[in-house]
Order: C-alpha cells, then structure tokens, then sequence
C-alpha cells in the first residue's frame, strides 16, 4: 500500500468516528440504542441487513469454496435464501406486531411463567456470547488474513507476547468501540448504509480488473475448463449431459450434504424465522410495511447483486494465482496485484467497512442480550434510561475482548461457518412451529435448543464423536434434538390462556394452530396460511430464479439461464397477478 491508500483508509476511519459520535445524541433511552427508536425505513433497514452479512470474511469465505470446492459450493450458503424468504413473506410483519426489543425476549410473551423465563436467560447468554463471538472471531481472523496479505502485518513479536498482528487487532477493536459504544443501532445502522457502498463499490472494482487480467469472461471460461475440474462452473454438484447423470464428487458435496443444504439446513438452524440482528432490524423498523420491505430489499442486495461479485473474483483467481495455496486470500491478493493506487486504497477502504459493517451490528446485537434480557431481567428491573445506556456499553466492550480472543485459534474461516451452523441446527422447527401452533412450549424451545447445541459442538469437535459428513452430522443434530423436544412437548403442559390470549391479541398468528383462540377472542388472521405457503413459493422461484439465470448468463450457460429466468419471470408475474404481496 502506498502513502496515497494509507491516506484514503485514514480519512474513511475519522469519517466513521465522527458519524458515530454525532449520531450518538439521538440516544436517549434503551429503545434509542438498541432499535433505533423504531423508525427505520425499510430501505435503511435492509442495507444494514445486507451490509452485516458483507463482512470482510465473507468473499474470502467464498473465493475459498470456489477454489475448493467449485461454484456448487455456495450452496452451502445459497440454501439459506429459502429461510430469508420466508423471514421476508412471512414472519417480518409477524416481528414487527411483537413489538419486543430482542427475540429472546419475544420468549416471554409467546410463553409464561418460570420455564420462559429460564429459556429466555439461557437464549440471550447462549447466542450473545458463545455463537456470537465465534462470528465476531472469524470476521477478525478474516481481516488479519487481509492484513497479512496486503503485508501491513506479517506476525513478527513487537514486544512481550504481542505481535503486530495482534496489536492490529487490538487498534481495530478499539476504534469500533469508540463509535459502536457512543452510538448504538442508529451509529450501526448509518454506517452501514455508507459501507455496503463502498464494500459493493470495491468487489465491482477487484472484479473487473480480474477479469480484466484475465482476457475477459470468454477468456476466462476457457480457462477454467482447461483446469479440467468440471465443479468449478457447475451450478449444481452434477452434471447431466448425453452421457447420463454424474455427481461431482470433487465439489465436495455428497449427495447427503447437498440434500441436507437444500432441504433441512434453512429450516432446522436457529435463524428459520429471521435471526438474531435481522430481526434487531424489523423490530426497529416504522411498521409492518417497512419491515417487508427491508427483507425484500435484503435479498436482492445480498443474493442477485454482490453473490457474482464474489464468484468471479474466485473464478478469476484459480486462473491468476494458480500456485496460491489458500485460495481464502484470492481477493486480496488480487486487489494487490492488479489494482493501482487509490484503487487499492478504496478496495482496503471496502474491505474495513465490511468488516466494520459486521462486527459492529454482532457487538450491538449480542450487547441488547446482555443488557436487556439478562441485566434488566434478572439483576435490576427497575434501571433507568441511562444506566441501561451504560450496560449496554460496557457489554460491548466484553463481547469484543471475547470476539478477538476467539480470533486467534483458528486459521479457516469455513471450518468457523461450519461450526457456527452446526451448534446453531436443530430448534428452527420449534422457532416456526411456536407462531403457528398454540401447543408449542417454553421447555419444548429450550429443549430443542440446549440439544441443538450441544449434540451439533460434540459431532463437530469431539474425537471420539465427530461426524465427518457435514449432511450426516446436520440430520443427526436435526433428528436427535428433534426426539428431544417432542418427547418434552409430549410430557409437559401446554402454556395457560391467559399467555395464549394475549399472545393472539398482540401479534395475531396465522394458521390453523390458533384457529379456537382466535374464534374465541373474535380475532381474525391477518392472512391465512395458504396465502402465506404461496408467498413463501413463489417468493423462492423469484429468488433463486434470478440467482441462477444471471449466474448462467455470466457463465455463457444459455440454456439454463432462459429456464432460470422464465420461472422468475413467472413467480413475479403470479405473485402480482395473485395480489399476494399487498403490502
């Protein structure tokens, strides 16, 4: 890096700070700091959704499955699409109506008594610090991959038992707390919206000199198929041509895994109904409308815009870089060799926003558990606007200190994703079945979600008990919790009505789950579940309908795209013909 980009990166990171500290007068009460006072568009919603998921690990994460395992790969994130339709179609305005501060806390009112209670503790202690800060970690070991690729570090002792990576990380930390720390959502929230344009603005930019350097995208495809690794541009882990059906094996994909992706993964994570910071960002939107339309405006931003950014980059890099041995560093080393000055200094500008955009939103996020549904639950009910201000700031220093410690014991940010889901399968069934069915109760949740973790960290990490295929180890996680908390739904009573009543009056459930309760209030659905099943398909056809067809334009796979393309073209036409979305 030259003086120039040194200068670019300097200048963006005071830019930050002052944003932060500025918008931190908006915050005068716990709502303010932890959903932004509830009124966020959906626009600003959404970005912020897609720009925490634009971490700087992310197209790291990606060129290494492609280097690794061939387009087909990114079907180990692809398949989440399903579960971020339904958030979109189906439970964004049920979120919206709830009109809790944080999803742990959603516990109390959908159940009553000590079991919520307990459940609602373990919930908010279990995802704000262990599967927490094992995201904020591999964003950090993701930006120390980038620094030592970029040569700003290069792991040497300065003093003591500190190196200079470690010191990196240690700097970084404490500038995000800075602004993180005074501003809460509203600082997240607004610098988010500027880093997803300037991390989308650098892959445009490491994109196209790469394929650039690679004498264009024809160029490039001829290319990769002289590699003879017919994974690398199969959209699928097969191929089916005049000579039959063939499974890649060397996608690294077995047949178990890809069905588990594509058919339990989405639905069996703890996210299937939104996930931790999504559903911080639909609470914190104006109404139910908006919060729609940040779902809406997350898909297409985190799947048909910025998905082929990143898939080219990696494509680009078995062809540039072919004695690279971590193919997790293609990006950067890319943006190294082939951009000039200024254009790297924005590409590193776009990289530390992404990695900013991330951290911050997993530190405000995990912080609101600490403070809202530990702290002001369980040890001092009655604290004031300002000391909840102080607690959540001091939770967020806490989760960061973890969140780089973690960051040190693992070189591969995939193994990190993996094992993220992994202790994360099992209680999406209940998290779905609890808005649809009045049986579900706290100790079923708490259950699935106790088994879910620990059966998913002893397969993942234990010797003796790992489950090598990651499909087997999902639908053993899935299966065996699954036992679990329907054998403690089967022995264990139900919620009182006075918890269902008010449960039905606030958010009005769909389905026939509720039907007798609402009957009883004289209370109607806002929309019935069939409508909601064919929001939920035709939401899917849109979504991966122009996921692939633009993916096989890009690859000159013509066919494919067309029939892509029709069924998006279709599921857009019917949705309005329909008028499914009246929002």
């Amino acid at each position: 890096m030259t003086l120039i980009d040194w200068f670019i990166l300097f200048v963006y990171l005071i830019f930050s700070l002052v944003l932060g500290i500025y918008i931190s007068l908006k915050n005068h009460n716990e709502a303010d700091y932890f959903v932004a006072g509830r009124r966020l568009n959906g626009l600003l919603a959404g970005m912020s959704m897609a720009a925490t998921t634009f971490s700087i690990d992310t197209p790291l994460y990606v060129a290494g499955v492609i280097g690794t395992r061939g387009l087909a790969g990114n079907w180990e994130w692809w398949s989440f699409g399903l579960a971020h339709v339904a958030m979109t179609v189906i439970f964004a305005p049920l979120w919206r109506r709830s009109g809790v501060l944080t999803d742990a806390a959603f516990t109390e009112l959908r159940y009553g008594g000590q079991a919520a209670a307990y459940l609602r503790g373990i919930k908010a202690f279990l995802l704000s610090v262990p599967i927490n800060c094992i995201g904020i970690g591999y964003a950090f070991l993701a930006m120390r991959k980038v620094a030592e690729s970029l040569g700003v570090v290069d792991g040497h002792i300065v003093f003591g038992p500190f190196t200079d990576t470690i010191l990196l990380m240690i700097l970084v930390a404490l500038f995000l707390l800075v602004y993180t720390v005074l501003g809460g959502l509203w600082a997240v929230v607004v610098n988010d919206f500027v880093q997803l344009v300037l991390a989308l603005l650098g892959a445009f930019a490491v994109c196209f000199v790469a394929l650039d350097a690679s004498g264009g995208m024809t160029d490039l495809l001829t290319k990769l198929e002289a590699l003879d690794r017919p994974e690398l541009l199969s959209l699928f882990p097969w191929t089916f041509n005049k000579n039959g059906f063939n499974w890649l094996d060397s996608s690294g994909i077995s047949i178990t895994t890809f069905f588990a992706f594509i058919s339990l993964q989405w639905w069996s994570f703890r996210r299937s109904d939104g996930g931790g910071e999504f559903i911080q960002r639909l609470l914190a939107t104006k109404d139910e409308k908006q919060a729609t339309l940040a779902g809406i405006v997350f898909l297409i931003v985190n799947y048909l815009v910025r998905s082929w950014l990143w898939i080219l980059v990696g494509l680009a890099g078995l062809v540039l870089l072919p004695q690279q041995t971590d193919w997790e560093l293609s990006y950067p080393n890319l943006a190294v060799t082939y951009l000039p000055p200024v254009g790297l200094g924005l590409v590193v500008v776009s990289l530390v926003a992404a990695f900013m955009s991330t951290v911050s939103t997993s530190i405000n996020w995990g912080a609101s558990y600490l403070a809202h549904d530990l702290y002001k639950r369980f040890v001092r009910p009655f604290a004031g606007p300002r000391e909840m201000i102080f607690m959540g700031q001091l939770a967020s220093i806490l989760l960061l200190l973890i969140g780089v410690l973690t960051a040190l014991f693992s070189n591969s940010i995939g193994s990190m994703f993996r094992l993220v889901i992994a202790i994360g399968t099992g209680p999406g069934a209940v998290l779905v079945l609890r808005w649809f069915w009045w049986r579900v109760n706290a100790l079923a949740e708490l259950s699935a979600m106790l088994s879910g973790f620990f059966i998913g960290l002893i397969t993942s990490v234990s010797p003796y008990f790992i489950i090598e295929d990651f499909g087997k180890r999902l639908l053993f996680t899935t299966s065996f919790s699954a036992l679990i908390w329907l054998l403690t739904l089967f022995f264990t009573k139900p919620e009182s009505d006075e918890t269902l009543n008010n449960f039905v009056m606030q958010v009005k459930p769909p389905g026939p789950g509720w039907s007798k309760i609402r009957k009883k209030l004289n209370i109607d659905p806002v929309d019935s579940f069939s409508v909601l099943g064919c929001r939920f398909i035709l939401g899917s056809g849109i979504l991966y309908g122009g996921l692939l067809s633009i993916g096989a334009f890009l690859l000159h796979q013509e066919r494919s795209a067309w029939i892509a393309l029709s069924i998006a073209v279709s599921s857009v036409f019917l949705m309005k013909k329909t008028r499914l979305i009246t929002q």
